[in-house]
């Protein structure tokens, strides 16, 4: 019986590893996590910070903790994250100072901006 047992948990070990590389949920293309102060959460309809300043060089990255999809889209198409299922995020490197709306496409209301200083 406990070979069974043995044999049950690493099946279960090895499928929750295979599930956790092959659906990945993260579109990030940066394999570091940014710091915590460049991340913007997606909850509630919401983007939290709406305002976030960062500088040149910095990493954001959006993700999303909503049971619907959203997106992460410049309004002058600097980039544009693609729609962002629950738990999955996008991480864009800003490369120029500067002043930069963005919104989500599927939901106009949700809106924030980035400034990038020096």
């Amino acid at each position: 019986m406990s070979r069974i047992i043995h044999s049950i948990l690493i099946v279960t070990a090895l499928a929750a590893g295979i599930t956790a590389w092959g659906c990945g949920g993260n579109k990030s293309t940066n394999s570091n996590p940014p710091p915590p102060g460049n991340s913007v959460s997606i909850s509630g309809f919401a983007l939290s910070p709406s305002s976030l300043t960062v500088s040149v060089g910095d990493t954001v990255t959006w993700t999303n903790h909503d049971g619907v999809a959203h997106t992460s889209t410049s309004n002058t198409g600097v980039w544009n994250s693609g729609s962002l299922s629950n738990g999955q995020s996008f991480s864009f490197i800003f490369s120029t100072v500067g002043s930069f709306p963005y919104h989500c496409t599927i939901h106009p209301s949700m809106t924030g901006t980035i400034t990038v200083t020096q």
